[in-house]
């Protein structure tokens, strides 16, 4: 069977993040500038592979001293590991559309491996004619893991940023 390759609409798709503040609250960030692509083979999700790139520099929290903190040595270092890149090994379905997509993710020249939950919200035709498909993928990482070690203790004894890092990525993939 011939693979088929997908591409990501980028004006139909969002790439988020959470992360613990204080112990008692949550800051929320995107990046703005990213990529992927999909390789299917037929319908079937289990043979696909994917890869997905974010660009440092275009990371946003809606506060821009954080943001240029986030891009410095203490977080990302933008300057020498410019983009987080992951790449899928396996995907497993775990529900009628649901998957669990493992691979390598690498941030800050680091590399480990992690599972993702994907939820697969089917394909459709856009009004121009094109075949898109929908993908909603979470997960969890340890920060420290990846070298983003930076954090402060306040007065009280509680950590600025908390480790765990939540992702988010709402994908629309348009078929080549």
């Amino acid at each position: 069977m011939t693979a088929t390759k997908w591409t990501i609409d980028k004006m139909h798709s969002e790439v988020q993040f959470k992360a613990r503040h204080l112990v008692i609250s949550t800051v929320s960030g995107q990046f703005n500038s990213f990529d992927a692509g999909l390789e299917t083979e037929g319908d079937d999700l289990t043979k696909a592979s994917a890869w997905f790139t974010a660009d440092i520099d275009s990371i946003s929290t809606g506060v821009p001293d954080r943001d240029k903190h986030l891009k410095s040595e203490d977080f990302f270092d933008a300057q020498n590991h410019p983009k987080i890149e992951f790449k899928s090994k396996k995907i497993e379905k775990t529900g009628e559309t649901e998957y669990k997509m493992t691979g390598n993710l690498t941030i800050r020249g680091t590399t480990k491996e992690i599972s993702v939950d994907v939820e697969y919200g089917g394909t459709g035709q856009d009004p121009y004619g094109n075949t898109k498909a929908g993908f909603e993928i979470s997960g969890k990482i340890n920060r420290h893991d990846f070298g983003l070690k930076w954090n402060a203790v306040t007065e009280a004894g509680s950590v600025v940023v908390g480790e765990t890092i939540k992702i988010a990525l709402n994908i629309q993939m348009m078929k080549n």
